[in-house]
């Protein structure tokens, strides 16, 4: 039988040009009342583009949007949210000084009769809107005390207090946990049979075969295809997001591990860390899995001497290290690859060139003067720019302006024109694309046969059991389970993360 429903939204033939780049060209997209729309695509494919032309963020070069049966104009994101569009961004956009409340609310306060926030009514809004959520949040509590999962949720709850039918959520858990995601999930489910239409843009198929009732793909800025879930496999959907066959998600095991190349020994830094111990040898791929809070990227900080430690012992290469900061573990060959790469490992309104060589200026400058030899600056960028297969229209794109996978291959190229023995890589793959995935952990396995030692942590537990050699689990700020890749099962890991079991790797006295 045909749908004769009139679709909630139309966009059509819309086009939007950037310097050097057209995100969008002439894409029609339509999104039915009620329902869960996949949006998916590669990173630069155009979607969060199509988004922020939908609420008001951007502006079409060309096209139209319906809304409702009816043309509309939306100028700015004002107008958008009047219009019942609502967005939870990829990126936060939280304000950390202010509270959960004054977040979620902001701008909208409920006032007294003198004008002045009514606080007592701020809060009890706030807390029945939590509740709903099944959100455990004090409504007081100040934004930037949360976790990044915890933010998320507040950036969720902001977006559904403005009661809108149409809501787009542009990776909402991608820093969330397994039992934060099936509540999203419930919620999202609840949504839909209220008569709210989602749009949801992931790069987790497995969330979009999960909650999603059709999916439009997007490839290079044009619409490939929009198709009833059921009428597809994760496998024909990467097929129509790259444009070829992925065969390989995770490249087979390497070569057997060298000598030892880093020990951390007992580090305790309260609250995060009470006793953490590894090794990491030449060679390997060492994955650290966990679940939210439970200390890995405070164990990685600490390892290139981003924070102190109250005790406990590093060594690298069998040597005892004192780490003060981060330069002093470039000295000894680490790299480190952070878990946000925009607000830590990034200098967005930098070129590719000066992302791609800042790490090496003193190697790249000259005798006199000590001035930047631009020549060799740009030889080598242009190097690392090839053998990563680094996208860009050219060496002076502003790296805003790249897509979330080039952006991470660029840190990665930063650090491997250092040639470290030691690489830490926090989520290396966050936010972005199957593509671009396979690309660096095909790149990770690499390094991994030149020698280079990698510690790679990952919130994806089929990331970290396909691409490690070993899985450590953290929880409560140390290491409680180890699994060589033959063992590792994503059961066994989720056991020893949540607290249900619990199995120290080691002599006992490396738990000391």
């Amino acid at each position: 039988m045909t749908d004769t429903r009139t679709p909630l939204l139309r966009m059509v033939e819309i086009t939007k040009t950037f310097p050097g780049v057209r995100a969008l060209d002439r894409v029609t997209f339509q999104v039915d009342p009620g329902e869960v729309h996949g949006l998916v695509g590669e990173n630069g494919a155009g979607k969060s583009t199509l988004m922020k032309i939908l609420t008001g963020a951007l502006q079409p070069d060309s096209g139209t949007i319906e809304l409702r049966g009816r043309p509309v104009r939306i100028p700015d994101p004002g107008t958008g949210q009047r219009l019942g569009i609502a967005i939870i961004h990829q990126e936060l956009t939280v304000l950390p000084e202010l509270s959960v409340a004054e977040n979620i609310f902001l701008g909208r306060e409920p006032t007294g009769p003198l004008g002045l926030v009514d606080w007592s009514r701020l809060y009890r809004q706030t807390q029945a809107l939590l509740e709903r959520l099944d959100i455990d949040l004090d409504p007081r509590i100040r934004v930037g005390e949360l976790t990044i999962a915890q933010q998320q949720m507040v950036e969720i709850a902001k977006a559904l207090s403005l009661n809108a039918d149409l809501l787009a959520m542009d990776e909402p858990t991608s820093a969330l946990t397994e039992r934060e995601t099936e509540i999203l999930f419930r919620l999202i489910q609840g949504l839909r049979d209220q008569g709210v239409t989602v749009i949801y843009i992931s790069h987790r198929l497995e969330e979009i075969f999960q909650i999603c009732d059709r999916i439009t793909v997007l490839r290079d800025g044009r619409h490939i295809a929009t198709r009833p879930v059921q009428e597809l496999t994760p496998q024909e959907v990467v097929r129509l997001m790259v444009g070829r066959a992925i065969t390989e998600m995770y490249p087979p095991p390497g070569q057997a591990p060298g000598p030892v190349r880093l020990e951390v020994r007992n580090l305790h830094r309260p609250p995060r860390l009470h006793g953490a111990s590894l090794t990491l040898r030449s060679g390997e791929i060492l994955g650290l899995a966990g679940l939210v809070g439970s200390g890995r990227t405070d164990l990685a900080r600490a390892i290139f001497g981003v924070d102190p430690v109250e005790r406990g012992e590093i060594r690298v290469h069998g040597r005892p290290v004192t780490l003060r900061s981060p330069a002093d573990a470039m000295a000894l060959g680490m790299g480190f690859v952070p878990e946000d790469r925009k607000s830590q490992g990034l200098f967005l309104q930098m070129t590719v060139r000066q992302n791609t060589v800042i790490a090496r200026l003193k190697e790249l400058s000259g005798r006199l003067l000590g001035l930047i030899d631009f020549r060799r600056a740009r030889t080598e960028a242009l190097r690392l720019v090839e053998e990563l297969d680094i996208r860009t229209p050219s060496l002076e794109q502003t790296v805003r302006n790249l897509s979330g996978g080039n952006q991470q291959k660029i840190i990665i190229a930063r650090w491997m024109a250092r040639a470290p023995s030691i690489l830490i890589l926090d989520e290396p793959t966050r936010g972005i694309d199957v593509g671009a995935k396979a690309e660096i952990h095909a790149l990770m396995r690499g390094l991994a046969d030149q020698g280079v030692a990698i510690l790679m942590i990952s919130s994806e537990l089929p990331e970290v059991l396909g691409v490690s050699d070993r899985v450590l689990v953290m929880r409560e700020g140390r290491i409680v389970a180890e699994f060589h890749r033959e063992e590792a099962t994503q059961d066994q890991v989720m056991l020893y993360a949540t607290g249900s079991l619990e199995r120290l790797p080691g002599p006992p006295e490396a738990q000391a």
